[in-house]
């Protein structure tokens, strides 16, 4: 007859075992993952304060470029010579302009209609009037800005526009005519280019369009990139700044997005991948230690179990022993000092105490043999 398979039991040393699994790993369990998740949000937090610093950084940049060029205007603007309104007192003080500002190559002025008046190239005048900026401050701007194709070059640049102030009436003061300063976009770009967040991360400048004004890629930025339709455009906040995430391609793209003081577009970002690498790593981490804290849990409980389960194993088979009427054996733990060793020592006095009533009947019976 084939010998039937041994049932699985649950032991002492099973139940003992799994009692001590439970009261170890569930308190470690639930204190590792609300520290896990603690030690995520915050990795996440300063993830995102990184882009947003280097975003904050780069607009106050931006914002004390254009406003350098602004403060100029104004003050070369409330000149004697400037506010003439007249070519002759106004090319020398705009050629000195043109030579303290070297990244652009036109100062001009124009009235109120647009029609050029001075310049600092000696140029010949030309009609503005269609000019964005020049509306705009003839219109009471305090200043103005136009990313466009530059008359004079033929190429892309940015124009920055104050108004030019005649004899004031009161304490009102009335624009006569504007003060322009224009310059190649790869001037502006050079301030923005040397952002790198990373490998993958850089920013890019926006006019209130969603024309290209500076871009790390200067063909972008030559082109003047119609990028309107970005993600980080058409979800740009009207103030501050706004983190988003969007698809470009195959990749994932974490950004944050904001308007500067002059309205244009900043968008700092990064491929979200290698942006939240460290978490990835973090993660990796925190399970490789969870894992290895869970095997020494596991281990001490076995040892520790075997220790407890042991002792009561090798007192059961005593006691199977003894009711087989062998006494004779060993009886291991009686030298312990818990409940074990009183165990033990309890069945050893149990056993000298069926043998001494064994050894009486066996005596009374052969003392009543009959002879």
């Amino acid at each position: 007859m084939e010998k039937k398979a041994k049932s699985f039991r649950w032991r002492i040393f099973h139940k003992i075992l799994l009692a001590m699994l439970v009261v170890a790993l569930a308190p470690l369990g639930a204190v590792w993952y609300v520290s896990y998740r603690y030690s995520v949000e915050d990795l996440a937090g300063v993830i995102e304060e990184r882009l947003v610093s280097a975003s904050d950084k780069l607009a106050a940049r931006v914002d004390d470029w254009v406003g350098m060029h602004v403060k100029a205007l104004y003050q070369n603007g409330a000149l004697e010579e400037i506010q003439s309104m007249r070519r002759e007192k106004q090319d020398p003080v705009l050629k000195t302009i043109l030579n303290e500002y070297k990244w652009s190559y036109l100062v001009f002025t124009t009235n109120l209609e647009g029609m050029n008046i001075g310049r600092s190239d000696d140029g010949k005048l030309l009609d503005y009037r269609d000019r964005k900026y020049v509306k705009d401050v003839a219109n009471g701007a305090p200043m103005a800005t136009q990313v466009l194709i530059g008359r004079t070059t033929g190429k892309p640049a940015l124009i920055i526009a104050a108004p030019i102030f005649g004899a004031t009436q009161g304490s009102e003061k009335k624009p006569q005519g504007v003060i322009a300063m224009a310059m190649h976009l790869s001037d502006l770009t050079d301030q923005i280019a040397n952002l790198r967040i990373g490998k993958t991360g850089f920013a890019f400048l926006l006019d209130e369009g969603g024309f290209v004004i500076a871009h790390p890629d200067e063909e972008m930025t030559k082109s003047r990139k119609d990028m309107s339709g970005h993600p980080a455009f058409t979800a740009r906040p009207k103030q501050g700044t706004k983190t988003l995430v969007f698809n470009e391609g195959e990749k994932q793209i974490v950004a944050v997005v904001q308007k500067t003081s002059h309205g244009w577009t900043l968008v700092t970002q990064q491929d979200r991948q290698e942006a939240y690498a460290p978490i990835g790593d973090a993660n990796q981490r925190a399970l490789i230690m969870l894992a290895a804290t869970v095997i020494l849990v596991i281990l001490i409980g076995y040892l520790f179990s075997q220790r407890l389960a042991g002792p009561i194993r090798g007192l059961t088979v005593v006691a199977e022993q003894m009711s087989l009427g062998k006494f004779g054996g060993e009886i291991p733990g009686r030298e312990r000092k818990d409940e074990i060793g009183d165990l033990a020592r309890a069945i050893e006095r149990l056993g000298k105490s069926v043998r001494l009533a064994i050894d009486r009947l066996r005596a009374k019976s052969q003392a009543q043999a009959p002879k």
